[in-house]
């Protein structure tokens, strides 16, 4: 009999990147095989976020469009799940009764044992645990990389951020032990692996339901001694938990890599205080100008949001002011969008359209040019890019290959004579700045081969290979919201 294949189609933040490696392992655990590109497939998975306004629209208007298709195709199926299914439940079956299968952020793991309840039973299946189930990482995978990783060291958010519905959707903070990110870490080194994300709601509180405020920067550390892993990240942290520990691990760790991600949200007091955001400006800039202190060359990125009701004008200057001391080299932009059942939905002042829009535009104009500022003092240097699969998409045109600097900053780079891989390092000089990339143009002088090459290699010269069992993670896509400048691959959707 053939084999019944699966698309996943994923939403959001890393989590659910995260989580979309898991429902593809799961799926082929289970016999299910990937549909190949631009073909049909017998089961489509939404894995939802709730974080935007549209995010319901999106959903109900792309289940619409498959409506038609699964009428066409008997035993097609199409499961809902992620955030977005854990806040809406029943809501899903009644407003598109084609649907199949719902499940939330808690069972992940029940996916294919409900596609199979739903075919047999000929009903919607609908499940929402309101804890979590098991830990997604002692899940089957499928990755979307045989280089870099995302490595979850905890799920749950224990922070209450007015306009933030995840925590609500994702539980409180659990962290896993040391020694099992560890592990795995090492799984993946074994593997071919040489860049890791350290992945968190809140990343940099792990250890808080251990009762060790310093296990983040152990954490980190104990990643520095791990032979073969040359890359090490994290994403996202709060500033409310951000300490000096962490600085030095991070200045003092050869593999900890040079960048951060830390969100804003707003440089006025009054709108933080009204986000309920645990710091203010000063200690917002102080963490700043610490981290530059102990890592001059360190890229520094954020999250902002315009127009959260009541932000003033002044309120707003406020955030321009903070943005133009930070000199981040990218920021991840948004204009508030209310989501109902957060406090802020309901608070007083909402702020018109047209001022947030005006405001926006401002503030993508002031980052932009400090993005090109930052990106043209790099002209001139020699850095050495991880080379990457689907990172420039105009590569193809070009006759270039993409990759990223130690900072993770974008450097498209000319294709060099000798064969180059995913996966492999290559030594280039920066002759271009734009504000959302680096460019390279002369001849690549030294490209070292490295055992993520040899993965990627493999895996392309052999059948895609089963899931892989028990929380080994591989994978880093594109995904994320519109930023400014040389942005991380992806960003956290509560932080």
């Amino acid at each position: 009999m053939t084999a019944r294949s699966y698309e996943v189609r994923t939403y959001g933040c890393q989590m659910n990147v995260h989580d979309s490696e898991r429902l593809s392992g799961l799926l082929e655990d289970a016999g299910y095989v990937r549909a190949p590109k631009g073909e049909p497939a017998d089961v489509v998975v939404f894995n939802t976020c709730a974080v935007r306004e549209n995010a319901d629209n999106k959903l109900y208007g792309n289940l619409g469009h498959l409506a038609p298709a699964k009428a066409e195709r008997p035993g097609m199926q199409i499961a809902v799940g992620g955030c977005l299914a854990q806040k809406d439940r029943d809501t899903i079956v009644r407003k598109a009764p084609w649907v199949d299968v719902v499940f939330g952020t808690h069972n992940v793991g029940s996916l294919p044992v409900l596609l199979e309840r739903a075919r047999i039973e000929q009903e919607a299946q609908v499940e929402i645990l309101e804890s979590l189930d098991v830990f997604p990482s002692t899940l089957p995978t499928r990755r979307e990389s045989a280089y870099a990783a995302w490595v979850a060291i905890s799920v749950g958010c224990n922070n209450t951020c007015t306009f933030c519905i995840v925590p609500a959707l994702r539980g409180k903070e659990k962290d896993r032990r040391p020694g099992d990110v560890l592990a795995e870490i090492e799984t993946l080194v074994g593997e071919g692996v040489i860049e890791v994300t350290l992945l968190g709601q809140n990343v940099n509180a792990y250890g808080s339901d251990m009762g060790d405020r310093e296990a983040f920067s152990k954490l980190l550390r104990s990643c520095g001694r791990i032979d073969g892993l040359e890359r090490v990240r994290f994403t996202s942290p709060h500033p409310r938990d951000f300490t000096d520990d962490v600085i030095a691990a991070m200045a003092e760790t050869p593999n900890v890599m040079h960048q951060l991600h830390m969100p804003l949200q707003s440089g006025s007091d009054a709108m933080l205080r009204a986000m309920r955001r645990s710091y203010r400006q000063d200690r917002y800039l102080g963490i700043i100008e610490r981290v530059r202190a102990a890592m001059p060359d360190a890229a520094i990125s954020t999250d902002i949001i315009v127009g959260f009701p009541g932000e003033t004008d002044e309120d707003f200057e406020q955030t321009l002011h903070t943005v133009r001391e930070a000199r981040f080299a990218a920021a991840f932009t948004f204009q508030y969008s209310k989501r109902p059942g957060t406090p802020a939905a309901t608070m007083d002042g909402q702020v018109p359209k047209e001022v947030v829009t005006e405001r926006y535009q401002r503030l993508l104009a002031l980052q932009e040019e400090i993005s090109w500022a930052e990106n043209r003092a790099q002209v001139g240097r020699t850095l050495e890019v991880l080379v990457a699969e689907g990172e420039g998409r105009k590569d193809h045109d070009t006759a270039r290959l993409s990759g990223r600097a130690p900072d993770n900053r974008l450097v498209h780079f000319e294709r060099p004579a000798e064969g180059v891989r995913p996966g492999d390092m290559v030594s280039v000089e920066i002759t271009y700045a734009a504000p959302h990339h680096l460019l390279a143009e002369k001849p690549t002088p030294a490209i070292r081969r490295t055992p993520a090459g040899d993965a990627w290699e493999r895996r392309n010269a052999a059948p895609a290979a089963p899931a892989t069992k028990a929380g080994v993670l591989l994978g880093m896509p594109q995904i994320g919201a519109p930023a400014v400048g040389a942005a991380p691959t992806a960003v956290a959707c509560c932080d």
